[in-house]
């Protein structure tokens, strides 16, 4: 991401609609795949921290970080949240089977062979463990955000079911989530596009009322998502097993 980007971003992370609702998420469906406290879990792409907080609110004793930025890393050194190493998801530093839950959110839309981070998610994984990746969807809503946290791309249900499968890991479940604010998203990318507006992100564009509701909006959309599998999201969700 641009070094503004990772500012405010570390600014932001623990109040913002968006990153306290996919705590919720995750939390959700850690507890749900029944991970014990004692797991050993790896968070790929920590960026400024947000997963390593939540599982340490969750109480996770053996947790590792893994980011290629050294920014990102010294704001979670800065927050106490780590440890941390410098690597690439593309070629982890860390043996095989070494993890019982790996976190890939939001992470192989940033790097050019996917298919290659989610071999390389599948190999540090424990027989038996749980991979929790997340993904933005949809290329027409690609905008701003895309840009300056430079990703190469946005997914579909069904071509990020295919990579999970060829990465030889078993898909246990997959859906779209922030679908309820599907629209408005779009059409606020497609007017900063054509005003030319410049962010450093789009995580700025709030205000303690506006957060209010959209926290509000946005903690029914992860709690329904699952159940109601709707056919589009902002974001897509799918957690997979490495066979035992």
């Amino acid at each position: 991401m641009d070094a503004g980007t990772f500012a405010v971003e570390a600014r932001i992370e623990a109040t913002h609609w968006w990153f306290v609702g996919r705590r919720r998420l995750f939390a959700r469906e850690i507890a749900r795949a029944g991970v014990p406290a004692t797991a050993r879990v790896l968070d790929v792409g920590t960026s400024t921290g947000t997963n390593l907080r939540m599982l340490r609110d969750l109480g996770f004793a053996e947790v590792e970080g893994l980011d290629l930025s050294e920014q990102a890393i010294r704001y979670c050194a800065e927050k106490g949240l780590g440890p941390v190493r410098r690597g690439d998801i593309c070629a982890m530093p860390f043996a095989g089977s070494s993890f019982d839950l790996v976190l890939a959110t939001d992470v192989i839309e940033h790097v050019e062979d996917d298919a290659l981070a989610l071999r390389e998610t599948a190999r540090v994984l424990e027989p038996g463990g749980a991979a929790i990746v997340t993904v933005p969807a949809f290329q027409t809503l690609y905008g701003l955000q895309d840009r300056v946290a430079r990703h190469r791309r946005r997914y579909l249900k069904r071509d990020l079911a295919a990579k999970i499968r060829a990465a030889g890991l078993e898909l246990r479940d997959i859906y779209y989530f922030n679908y309820l604010l599907f629209l408005p998203i779009w059409l606020a990318r497609r007017l900063m596009d054509l005003f030319g507006a410049r962010f450093e992100s789009e995580a700025e564009l709030n205000s303690p009322v506006l957060n209010w509701i959209l926290g509000r909006v946005f903690a029914m959309d992860v709690l329904s998502a699952r159940l109601l599998s709707p056919p589009f999201g902002v974001s897509l969700f799918a957690i997979a097993r490495k066979p035992a």
